[in-house]
């Protein structure tokens, strides 16, 4: 594998780096949890908000009350246990949903409510992540290289990052958009080979993985925004898709829309007002600091799925400039078209991919990784992956797709195991570390991602 180093020169001005910090989004939320506290912010840890509490209007229409958190004892098979607490409604005059990437309360809210109607589906990519302890030598605080192409080739898009952070801690990341339509890609896989490149390999040798975690990350932007308020809320950051994709931030987006909502609600109180649409709160986003940021990069996606990686740079790159540098987009607005999830294609039409076997020392197995992120679940509770219809994945995705939930998870969740049977589906959700791939990008679209009780699932410490 070689390398070709794009200039910083053609780089539209969005893409700067220079000036920002590298910081650990846990450690920065361990320390904002306690100014909130400070401040008389109730905070809830160790329970999950598990459900939507809904209402009427007079006029008969749905609005957001509340939810429920803190459910625990249920069995596994879903009926109280003998220490069963019903969870608490948490009831407010706004509620907020902030939940992150394909979250399980917006994503009913959004159904239930059109939210999405007459816009574009939203788009996601797998982002995976370990955190490496380096030789002092090979470390250069602040350093940040970003990569694409090799090794996902043709087969997917998507790219890497490599930030140098502190105490020689590199954060070595890589995404795949979840596009690809080869069901026989392996998105850890493709990870793990990365980082056997001689640019990466060189920097990693000698050193020790600390840390490994995995998220999805929006990547829709502009087009894929749905409605963002609601009769008695809004969402919030990635929970409606505020990530510049070229940029890999959300952030920045998140923190902007918070803000916006807090502004919005505050007012609306001081009216009188109580559990309807927020709608300055749609506005101040549209039309403020996040609209423009999403604005001016909203066609580096649908390019790169539509013409691949060096002809969406040039494309990509001429519509951030001329967005840059007139306020509008040369290219106006491209549609994504499909969902993720349609965008597989059928095992047939496609030969598996022969993945080298990782050595232990720079590339790791699944299930030895996801020891790295920490997760814990209990056992005796029920399976928060649910599926719609049981049979699908050995009657439908496997003689179809191959049953694409082996490889696309991260953490090894799913597994085909044949028995004298025939093959039968395992989920291992005691792995799982709340990605929500498989939510997203199941063909079928027959897994359902609930949230577990009490706290459980992965504990990152410095991701």
């Amino acid at each position: 594998a070689g390398q070709v180093r794009v200039p910083n020169w053609p780089m539209p001005r969005l893409m700067n780096n220079h000036g920002n910090y590298i910081v650990s989004m846990g450690s920065v939320c361990r320390w904002l949890a306690e100014q909130a506290e400070e401040l008389g912010v109730e905070i809830f840890p160790g329970m999950a908000a598990s459900q939507v509490v809904w209402a009427k209007n007079e006029d008969g229409t749905d609005r957001v009350r509340g939810v429920v958190a803190g459910e625990m004892g249920l069995q596994s098979d879903g009926t109280p246990g003998p220490h069963y607490e019903p969870g608490m409604e948490l009831h407010g005059k706004y509620v907020f949903i902030g939940e992150g990437v394909r979250g399980s309360l917006a994503k009913e809210i959004i159904a239930k409510l059109n939210l999405s109607e007459g816009h574009e589906p939203q788009k996601y990519g797998l982002g995976m992540k370990e955190i490496w302890e380096v030789r002092p030598e090979k470390f250069q605080q602040g350093r940040v290289v970003h990569t694409m192409g090799w090794p996902l080739g043709k087969n997917a898009g998507g790219g890497s990052f490599i930030y140098h952070y502190e105490d020689n801690l590199v954060m070595v990341g890589f995404v795949v958009h979840l596009n690809y339509e080869n069901p026989y890609l392996y998105p850890y896989m493709e990870f793990q080979r990365f980082k056997h490149h001689p640019m990466v390999a060189d920097l990693l040798e000698g050193g020790k993985r600390i840390s490994y975690g995995a998220r999805a990350i929006s990547e829709g932007g502009w087009q894929s925004l749905p409605e963002l308020s609601f009769a008695g809320g809004v969402l919030l950051g990635c929970s409606a898709g505020m990530v510049n994709v070229p940029r890999i931030k959300g952030n920045h987006n998140a923190m902007l829309s918070g803000i916006a909502a807090a502004e919005a609600a505050a007012a609306a109180i001081a009216a009188g007002r109580a559990g309807d649409r927020l709608t300055d709160y749609d506005t101040a986003v549209r039309t403020g600091d996040i609209g423009q940021d999403l604005k001016k990069v909203r066609n580096v996606k649908p390019a790169w799925s539509r013409y691949g990686l060096w002809p969406s740079l040039v494309l990509g790159g001429m519509d951030m400039w001329g967005a840059g540098l007139t306020g509008r987009n040369l290219l106006r607005t491209w549609k994504h078209g499909k969902t993720d999830a349609e965008a597989t294609g059928k095992a047939k039409d496609f030969q598996p991919i022969d993945y080298p076997k990782p050595d232990g020392k720079l590339s790791f197995d699944r299930l030895t990784n996801v020891a790295f992120s920490f997760t814990n679940h209990e056992e005796s509770q029920p399976c928060h992956l649910k599926l719609t219809d049981p049979t699908v994945p050995i009657r439908v995705n496997l003689p179809e797709y191959a049953e694409p939930a082996q490889r696309y998870c991260p953490a090894g969740v799913y597994e085909v195991v044949e028995d004298a049977e025939g093959p039968r589906f395992v989920i291992n959700f005691q792995n799982c570390v709340h990605c929500k791939t498989c939510d997203i990008k199941d063909p079928s679209q027959n897994i359902t991602w609930t949230t577990p009780q009490g706290g459980d699932g992965p504990n990152y410490p410095n991701m």
